[in-house]
């Protein structure tokens, strides 16, 4: 308060003096020092907070571009996931079908391989039957020349004659006959 009333009466200049000189105040040594705050202010200014400001700033826009990359790469993951589910689904469709074609070829295989099989079948039974048949008639032959010579034998010896070869002949046709 002192101050403000020496200030009224005029003395502000002596109470500024009385107070630099009670707190050893130098008007040579503030200038200096005001100037040396400049000078440290500006280098500081020149060399270290613009360095790092301009770090700083690189920081941002690498960390934006990471940002903005991150983001497209995302996009580009999302877009690879669908496409990657349409090719599946495309290939699952793509397999049943070739499944399905396997399936209705081996049918159709298998039926014409049982043809080809019931047709060898048929052919094996046709040809069995015609060698059985050839040999049914073969033993007939053979049962009739047999008979027949059974029979010339028997009458030869009931007679008791000998038989001419016309004999044996004639008789050998007559039982052939009453066989068939």
């Amino acid at each position: 308060m002192g101050v403000i009333i020496a200030a009224a009466n005029g003395g502000f200049t002596d109470v500024l003096r009385d107070t630099a000189e009670t707190f050893g105040w130098n008007w040579h040594l503030f200038l200096s020092q005001v100037i040396s705050f400049c000078i440290v202010a500006f280098l500081l200014q020149r060399f270290a907070y613009k360095p790092i400001l301009a770090v700083l700033e690189e920081r941002r826009r690498t960390i934006e571009e990471g940002q903005l990359n991150a983001e497209k790469i995302k996009k580009q993951l999302t877009e690879a996931e669908a496409r990657y589910a349409e090719i599946l689904t495309k290939a699952n469709a793509e397999a049943q079908k070739m499944i399905d074609q396997a399936r209705e070829s081996s049918a159709h295989l298998a039926e014409r391989k049982q043809q080809e099989a019931i047709a060898a079948a048929e052919q094996i039974i046709a040809k069995a039957r015609e060698a059985s048949a050839i040999e049914h008639d073969r033993t007939m032959e053979s049962l009739k020349r047999e008979l027949g010579r059974l029979v010339v034998d028997t009458t030869a010896k009931v007679t008791g004659k000998v038989l001419t070869a016309e004999d044996q002949q004639r008789l050998q046709e007559e039982t052939s006959r009453q066989l068939t």
